[in-house]
């Protein structure tokens, strides 16, 4: 073993060692000592450190007033160098477990904004930790990860967010008291929809293998994913569309645009699902698809029944008929996306994380109802900051934190499922407390396309289209709880 690898290996283990002892302590410290654990008094300045920094991680970093930026983890240097430059006395890192090896005791909470497929593992890792969490949306890139992580939350005793800051939005509150109030009567199905990809999807794997830039750990990176060559085209922004480390178009505003629906009419988990798109392959999401999700009847909210009901995912253009008496010309939601909850007495639309909430025919008499849903005052972040602070026996939990989020993400998630599957052409029946899908027999096959080549020939197109034949249950298992590359585990 040389000297880097024995590095590592000493780093990891250490890290390792440290998780667990803190953990053992998470469980036996008692509540009223200090507050309770991760209690940090309401005066005081948290110490936060931010792991994955150069995109979506600058923003959040820069909605936390008043906070001390500790250190920084970032896999590729070069994406992250604003935010490093943004704080300078902060430790910078590639590795966020040698972040941890190092000053652990110097960190109170985390900030996390990696590719998706990184989300769990590293939030578990810091929870465990007993460090508070802001991750990201999607808040994880599988359904047992969402699981896992609500779990742990209740376990450790932290505070966390998932950051999809619309939900703290008044629009998401007016969408929903409009509803429970009955102005639009009993809700019967639902919708949301977005512009997205705005990335290129659709993708085959590319054949060529470029150096790896100087400032990236490319190692690092992939994680827990299955080892691929490096390639431009994976990162530090199109991740999103392949399936090994993103969610494509539903993980990326899924959080944002059915969590208005999800939030208004307690949806829970729905016991089937299926989806449809354009071409699927084995290493990307599809460039528009459809994902219906069928929700059983669920207890009234205040007089309102809430039956049976169908919601519909909507991405890459496509998007639900035009309720009737929409005002001609006028936008569905905004440019992003929308949502929209069809009741028996009326449509209610909104607009990208809930805004500007309407009722159809009603847009310039909007209800007057009784605001019941508490408000925040803050940002997102900061909502999340206050809950930090706060003694975790008398905590306000911030507004999407893992309790709420961590199921919400896996109805999310369970969209990507209903694509990768749809091949076997039948409503798939969920067992939400098992994570399974009941109806696939052990000898059901799907096929899926792993190149698609097209050329022209004397003025005539030819296609030469590829196929793996996949056994759809041994797919489904490992699309709900993926298996790690080795040196990777969630416990």
């Amino acid at each position: 073993m040389d000297d880097k690898e024995e590095k590592k290996t000493f780093s990891r283990r250490k890290f390792i060692s440290r998780t667990a002892t803190v953990a053992a302590g998470i469980s036996i410290v008692p509540r009223h000592v200090l507050g309770g654990v991760g209690y940090t008094a309401p005066s005081d300045a948290l110490n936060i450190a931010g792991i994955g920094v150069g995109g979506m991680g600058a923003a959040n970093l820069g909605n936390i007033s008043g906070q001390n930026i500790v250190a920084l983890a970032d896999v590729d240097w070069k994406y992250a160098a604003g935010t490093f430059n943004r704080y300078p006395k902060a430790k910078k890192y590639k590795d966020y477990r040698k972040m941890f090896d190092d000053m652990s005791k110097d960190i109170d909470a985390v900030v996390i904004a990696t590719p998706d497929h990184t989300h769990a593992i590293t939030a578990a890792d810091s929870m465990k930790l007993g460090k508070h969490v802001y991750l990201q949306k999607p808040l994880t890139h599988s359904i047992y990860e969402s699981r896992y992580l609500t779990q742990l939350a209740k376990e450790t005793g932290v505070a966390t967010q998932m950051g999809n800051q619309g939900h703290s939005g008044e629009g998401t509150r007016l969408f929903a008291e409009w509803i429970q109030n009955g102005e639009i009567g009993d809700p019967i199905e639902a919708h949301s929809w977005t512009n997205r990809p705005i990335w290129p999807q659709g993708l085959e794997r590319p054949k060529e293998q470029p150096p790896v830039p100087a400032t990236l750990d490319w190692d690092l990176f992939i994680g827990p994913a299955n080892y691929r060559p490096y390639h431009p085209s994976y990162t530090p922004w199109n991740w999103r569309a392949w399936w090994d480390f993103g969610t494509g178009a539903l993980g990326d505003m899924g959080c944002r645009l059915i969590d208005p629906v999800y939030f208004a009419l307690n949806l829970g988990q729905p016991i089937a699902f299926e989806g449809s798109s354009s071409q699927v392959n084995t290493e990307s999401a599809p460039i528009a698809e459809k994902v219906t999700y069928y929700f059983p009847e669920r207890k009234k909210l205040n007089n309102i029944k809430m039956p049976e009901l169908k919601f519909t995912w909507y991405d890459g253009g496509l998007l639900p008929e035009r309720p009737e008496g929409m005002i001609p010309g006028k936008i569905m939601g905004d440019d992003g996306g929308g949502a929209m909850v069809v009741g028996t007495k009326g449509t209610i639309i909104c607009s990208t994380y809930g805004r500007d909430p309407y009722i159809v025919g009603r847009e310039n008499d909007p209800p007057k109802v009784k605001k019941t849903i508490p408000r925040v005052s803050t940002s997102h972040e900061m909502d999340w900051v206050r809950a930090c602070k706060e003694p975790k026996g008398s905590r306000t939990e911030a507004s999407s934190n893992f309790m709420y989020s961590g199921p919400f993400n896996e109805v999310v998630v369970m969209g990507d499922l209903a694509v990768r599957l749809q091949d076997l052409k039948k409503k798939l029946e969920w067992d939400a407390e098992k994570m399974e899908i009941t109806n696939i027999n052990d000898n059901e096959e799907i096929r899926v396309v792993t190149s698609d080549k097209f050329t022209v020939v004397e003025g005539d197109p030819k296609f030469d289209t590829q196929y793996a034949t996949i056994n759809a249950k041994q797919a489904s298992q490992e699309y709900i709880k993926h298996n790690y590359r080795e040196g990777w585990k969630l416990s």
